[in-house]
């Protein structure tokens, strides 16, 4: 057990501390004993660790990795919640996770040290039969940058709401919607900065403004739409509300409205900080192509002829506004260590609220893009829950997701299992003979248009 094999790990972290807890009680579909064991120790980083043992280990590991977090170090986890963490060793599964010891947009610290976290994980528990990369948001996209990295560590990946087409194309689109909104409702207030951001506060504060603002007229509501809509921000974006009618040109507006400081002016500074410049560029970038080929085009000419406003002028002066240009460098290491190839060794099962904004939804389909481009289409398997929000998946559901996957992995096939019907029925399942809350979303078909910035 791992409480008599602590002492190997001196070998591997600089130092060590230990803690030994026994979980609540586990679901009624758990071993008439589920107690577990768990150790807290730091890798040669200074990265905290946590590692969990259950008492009838399955043979298979999940590795958790974390999301964005503006805070540097503190103690990791090893799962998106304490009741999934019980019913999973209640299940057998050993669980174990790392904390950066860095702040932001950690993703290059995180592919060394869940690296490193898997040895650990070796040297105390013996040779794992499964590895898997899980996380949630920045760790979903760490999750499948970890099975391409180093295929000899993990065997599958589990993404939930990742933007695991990127962040290079996800900041493009940001700043997509952002240079339209500067562009049309405040191109002199140099307060909107679009890119080397050195005062992100300061930034979003400002944005913050003027969006309330434009908000107030029919003119302003239809640029942000126009701004919003090159940025992919759909038009069921908050939670808790109803999703907008279909003739409900201002509910759905207000929806983007709501959504554009949280999905269009996301922290940049963090990320350009780590890849050492601006790593963004619209340098060719046709605004009318984007307009068109966005799934909510048709809500922004219909608001701008009820404002009375000439979209093609709008267009005309986006078109005529100067470019911007990406550091060659910062887009390299983005690419490298933030934006995965497509090429995959072992299964994937991602999923995404269609009403995230951070990432939006479009990141599903350019990651299956690529994956097709690459040949390993039959590895991937994408499923979305319908509704808004970002990583609010019920306890239930991320269960039947690891299942799901671990089945996959056991059986060398995926067969139905991802289908929603497929998936929905297990959800109940687990939840009617568990703890787990089963939450009130569905896992349904989607089918996203790709990104239109790459």
């Amino acid at each position: 057990m791992l409480r008599t094999r602590l002492a190997l790990a001196a070998t591997v972290c600089a130092t060590l501390a230990a803690t030994f807890t026994t979980p609540p009680a586990a679901s009624q579909s758990a071993p008439p004993t589920a107690t577990a064991e768990s150790a807290r120790g730091t890798l040669p980083s200074g990265a905290r660790y946590l590692l969990r043992e259950p008492e009838r280990w399955n043979g298979t590991v999940l590795v958790w990795s974390p999301g964005f977090s503006g805070s540097a170090g503190g103690e990791a986890s090893a799962s998106p919640s304490d009741p999934v963490a019980t019913w999973l060793l209640s299940q057998g599964y050993a669980l174990a996770g790392s904390k950066p010891a860095t702040a932001g947009w950690a993703v290059e610290d995180l592919l060394r040290d869940q690296d490193d976290l898997a040895e650990v994980v070796a040297d105390e528990l013996g040779e794992p039969r499964h590895v898997v990369a899980w996380g949630a948001s920045m760790g979903g996209l760490t999750s499948v940058a970890l099975l391409q990295a180093h295929p000899d560590s993990f065997d599958a990946a589990l993404p939930l709401c990742g933007s695991v087409g990127g962040a290079v194309p996800m900041l493009n689109q940001s700043l997509d919607a952002t240079f339209v909104l500067k562009t049309l409702v405040a191109p002199g207030d140099d307060r909107l900065v679009l890119t080397d951001v050195s005062d992100e506060a300061q930034r979003q504060a400002a944005f913050a403004e003027v969006l309330e603002e434009a908000q107030q007229t029919p003119e302003g509501r239809a640029r942000i739409s126009l701004a919003a809509t090159v940025g992919q921000i759909p038009t069921w974006t908050q939670v808790g509300s109803e999703r907008p009618a279909p003739g409900d040109l201002l509910a759905q507006q207000h929806q983007q409205y709501a959504a554009f400081l949280w999905g269009a002016v996301s922290p940049r500074q963090p990320l350009e900080e780590r890849a050492g410049g601006n790593f963004s560029w619209n340098t060719g970038v046709d605004y009318a192509r984007q307009l068109a080929g966005s799934e909510t085009s048709g809500l922004v000419r219909k608001l701008y002829a009820a404002a009375g406003l000439d979209l093609r002028s709008d267009l005309a002066q986006l078109a005529a506004a100067p470019r911007i240009s990406a550091d060659p460098d910062a887009v390299d290491y983005m690419t490298r260590n933030a934006t995965p190839a497509g090429d995959l060794t072992g299964p994937v099962l991602s999923v995404h609220e269609t009403g995230d904004t951070a990432p939006t939804v479009g990141q599903a389909r350019t990651f299956a893009d690529r994956v097709r481009a690459a040949g390993d289409a039959p590895l991937l398997r994408q499923t979305f829950v319908d509704r808004p929000g970002h990583c609010a998946y019920s306890d239930a559901e991320t269960a039947a997701l690891v299942t799901t996957l671990h089945e996959r992995l056991t059986s060398g096939r995926w067969g139905p299992s991802t289908r929603p019907a497929e998936l929905n029925r297990l959800a109940d399942r687990i939840a009617s003979t568990s703890d787990l809350d089963r939450g009130i979303g569905r896992f349904a078909d989607a089918h996203p248009r790709p990104m239109l910035r790459l």
